[in-house]
C-alpha cells in the first residue's frame, strides 16, 4: 500500500511544482510588434467556426503588420462560402492532398509558402483569442529569447464526457514533466507543445524543415517542436488559458474519434502505451477500488490524484468539477488507448474523412 501511495504522489508534486513554476501569457505583457506577422488557420468542414475565428484573430490588436491567410482544405460543407464575407482575410483553396501527408500538415505547409511574415502563428478554427492574445504570445516569447512558444488556450468543456476527458490534456503534463527543467534539459519525451495555437519564427520554421519533415506525423504539435529542439532552436509551453480558449470537440461521438486518431503516437509504442496506461491504471483507479474494497489507507491515495486533477483543473481554468470521476475518466482513456492501437494495426483510423492510418 505504501508502494501505491508514493506512485499516487508523484503526479501531485509534479502538478504542484509546475502550477508553481510554468510560464504563463497574459495580456499585461502585450507590446506593438514590430515584425510582420502571419496568422494562419487551416480550415476543412469549419462553417461553425468561421465566423468565431476570424472575428477573434480580426480583433487582434498591437500588430501593425500582419495578413490573415485561411486555407481551406477542400470543405464539404458551407465553409467556403462563408470565408468569402470576411475582408482583411486571404482565403486560399487547397490542391490535392499529395501521397504520404497527413491533411493538417499539408494545409499549415500551404499556408507558410504563401505567407509573408517574420512570425507564423499557426490558429486552429475552434480557437478564440482575446486582441491582446498575440501580440502578448510573440512579446513573451521575444523577451525569452525563444524561437517558438506553445500558448496553451483554455480547454472549453460542455458536455459529460467533454467535463470528464478534456481537463486530462493539462493534467496529463502539468502531473508528469517537469516543465523548467524540460527547457534546459531538450529531452525529446519532455517536449510538450499544441497546435491549436502555436507561434514559431519563420527563419527556424524552414531551416528546421517545417512541416513537410513531419509530414506524416499525426501529433503534429509535438513534432514540429521536438524538430525545431532537435535543430538547436529554443522554445516550450506556457499557460495561455487567460488570453485564448478551445472547445474541441461538441459530442461524445467526435471526441472519441479524435482522441483515437493520435493516441497510437502518442507512447512511442505498444510497450510504451501498455506501461503508462498501467500506470495510468495504478494510480488513477486502484486506490479507488482498493478503498471500496475496505482498504481505508487507499483512500489517501484516491485523494491525493483527484488533488492533483483538481489543481491542475483550478490553474489553468479548466473544469474542476470533474475530478472526483478521475478513475472514469482514466478508464475511458485506456480504453481509447487500445481502441486506437487496434484501428491503427487495421487501418481503420480516420478523421475528417481521411484516413490517418
Amino acid at each position: 500500500m505504501i508502494f501505491l501511495l508514493v506512485l499516487t504522489a508523484i503526479p501531485l508534486l509534479f502538478t504542484l511544482a509546475n502550477s508553481l513554476s510554468m510560464r504563463v501569457v497574459n495580456k499585461g505583457q502585450a507590446t506593438e510588434i514590430k515584425g510582420a506577422v502571419s496568422i494562419l488557420i487551416p480550415m476543412r468542414n469549419e462553417a461553425e467556426n468561421v465566423e468565431g475565428v476570424l472575428t477573434s484573430v480580426a480583433a487582434s490588436l498591437l500588430i501593425p503588420e500582419r495578413e490573415i491567410l485561411v486555407l481551406d482544405d477542400h470543405s464539404e460543407d458551407a465553409t467556403a462560402a462563408l470565408l468569402q464575407g470576411f475582408p482583411g482575410t486571404t482565403t486560399y483553396a487547397g490542391i490535392d492532398l499529395p501521397e504520404g501527408w497527413l491533411g493538417k500538415n499539408f494545409a499549415c505547409h500551404q499556408l507558410v509558402t504563401h505567407s509573408k511574415g517574420e512570425y507564423l502563428v499557426f490558429v486552429d478554427a475552434d480557437v478564440r483569442v482575446s486582441d491582446s492574445a498575440i501580440a502578448a504570445a510573440i512579446s513573451y516569447m521575444d523577451s525569452l529569447g525563444w524561437d517558438f512558444i506553445s500558448p496553451y488556450p483554455r480547454q472549453l468543456a460542455e458536455t459529460f464526457f467533454e467535463r470528464l476527458i478534456q481537463p486530462l490534456l493539462q493534467w496529463s503534463w502539468l502531473s508528469s514533466v517537469p516543465l523548467r527543467f524540460a527547457e534546459r534539459a531538450k529531452f525529446p519525451s519532455m517536449i510538450i507543445a499544441n497546435g491549436q495555437f502555436m507561434i514559431v519564427k519563420r527563419q527556424p520554421y524552414i531551416a528546421a524543415g517545417g512541416h513537410k519533415a513531419i509530414r506524416h506525423e499525426v501529433l503534429d504539435d509535438l513534432e514540429l517542436a521536438r524538430l525545431l529542439v532537435k535543430s538547436g532552436f529554443k522554445g516550450g509551453v506556457a499557460d495561455a488559458s487567460g488570453v485564448a480558449a478551445c472547445r474541441m470537440y461538441t459530442t461524445q461521438a467526435e471526441l472519441f474519434e479524435g482522441y483515437t486518431k493520435s493516441l497510437w503516437r502518442a507512447f512511442g509504442s505498444p510497450l510504451g502505451a501498455f506501461v503508462m496506461s498501467t500506470f495510468l491504471f495504478l494510480t488513477g483507479v486502484l486506490p479507488l477500488l482498493l478503498a471500496l474494497s475496505g482498504y481505508r489507507t487507499a483512500w489517501l491515495g484516491y485523494f491525493i490524484v483527484v488533488l492533483s486533477r483538481y489543481v491542475s483543473a483550478l490553474r489553468t481554468r479548466s473544469t474542476p468539477s470533474t475530478a472526483l470521476l478521475h478513475p472514469l475518466a482514466i478508464l475511458t482513456l485506456i480504453y481509447l488507448i487500445i481502441k486506437s492501437w487496434y484501428q491503427k494495426s487495421t487501418g481503420q483510423l480516420m478523421w475528417r474523412g481521411r484516413s490517418v492510418a
